[in-house]
Parts: structure tokens; sequence; C-alpha cells
């Protein structure tokens, strides 16, 4: 990767990929090559999980630092909106197209632009002006490309969020814990991986929870702001 030591995000970007070696490497050591690789649903668990416990680790490390503080809050707060809110926004884009191939309907530039044109003003009501050009921005999408791809990106977080406070929390068990649940690889369907990690994401209580964690965040960085002043 492209790494700048001055550059908060390149540390971002590298805790991340990290999380996906970590995964890989754990796998590896610990699996047969026929299961040793993961599928995506719990690849990007990996990765998001190294994300949140780098923001709790700068937060402690700055919190006598408004400016470094909002900033690191910021950054989480508009990462869970790409990756849990926008990427759910994708999914929802996906399977209405994919609907309307299904009973044989056009899917003209037209027609596919509008139904991307209602999901924006769906999800952003009237908070943004929504200009012309952003309908376009369903076609650059790669992932629309590998269908149903983009919701394991809104799981994923979830669950991340969810294993990272239990680790942050509870300590050394529960990160053993997670540890044993990257060493599983593909042994096991990925619903039940996560099962062993310690999240049900069979029910609506991790997406809840990092909706709920989303908008502690938002707080939080409404007190943070006025220091600020």
């Amino acid at each position: 990767m492209n790494y700048e030591a001055d550059n908060i995000n390149s540390l971002y970007t590298l805790i991340h990929e990290a999380g996906h070696s970590m995964h890989s490497y754990l796998s590896i050591q610990n699996q047969p090559y026929v299961y040793h690789d993961y599928t995506i649903f719990v690849a990007e668990v990996a990765s998001t999980f190294n994300e949140i416990l780098l923001g709790n680790y700068l937060l402690e490390g700055h919190r006598d630092n408004p400016a470094m503080k909002a900033y690191i809050i910021n950054r989480e707060i508009d990462n869970i909106r790409a990756t849990l809110f926008r990427q759910t926004m994708f999914a929802e884009f996906e399977k209405i197209t994919h609907d309307m191939a299904e009973q044989n309907q056009p899917l003209t530039i037209d027609v596919i632009t509008n139904v991307y044109r209602e999901l924006l003003e769906t999800y952003f009501g009237d908070t943004m002006v929504i200009d012309d050009v952003l309908m376009l921005e369903c076609l650059r999408i790669p992932h629309f490309y590998s269908a149903f791809y983009v919701y394991k990106y809104a799981t994923g977080i979830s669950a991340a969020i969810a294993l990272a406070r239990k680790v942050i929390d509870d300590g050394a068990s529960t990160r053993d814990t997670y540890l044993g649940f990257l060493k599983l690889g593909g042994s096991k369907w990925p619903l039940e991986e996560l099962l062993d990690a310690g999240v049900d994401m069979r029910s609506p209580q991790p997406v809840e929870e990092a909706i709920a964690h989303f908008s502690g965040k938002v707080d939080e960085l409404i007190e943070v702001y006025k220091d600020l002043k």
C-alpha cells in the first residue's frame, strides 16, 4: 500500500488491511487448505474491527486535545455512515433493480437512475441538495457488478462494532474468543462463526446496537465541538 507516516488515513488503511492479514494468517495456520479461505460475510468484520479499536486507542491518546478528538469521532461517524447506511442504500438499489429484471422490466438508463434518485431522496430527505449528476453514481459502483456484495459491508461493520465493544469492555478473555473466530477460516458457516465469536447476526440486535453506537458518537461530537468554540 502507499503509506505516508504523517497521514492518519494511511494509518487507518494499514490497520484495516492488517485485519484482513491477521484473518488470513490465523486461518492458514489453523485450517487445512480446503477450509482456510473465508467468506466475504466475515472478511469485513476483521478489517472494520481493527478500525474501531484504533479509533478508541487514538481517543484515549488525545483525550486532552478537543480538536483531535473531534476529528477522530467525526471520522468514525463518517465511516459508519458510509459502511452501514450507504451500503444498505446500495443493497436496496440492487434488490429493486434485480426484481425489475426478474419481472422482465427494461433496465434503461432512465429507469436505473430514477430508481437511484428515489433512494437518495428517501435516505437523505431534504437535508441535502441532490444534484442531477449524483444519479449517475449508481453506474460507477464496481460492487454492483458482483451481485449482492454490498450488504455484507453493513452486516460486517455491525458485527465488528459489537465485537470491538466486547473486547474493549471485557478484555483478554473476549479478545482470545475473537482471535479464535479468526482462526476458523471457512470451516463453518459464517453465521455460526460469528456466534462462536459472540455476536448473533440472525437477530436485528447487532444492527440496532451499531445504529445506537452511531447515534452516541454524534452526541459525543456535539459535546466535543462545544470545547472548540
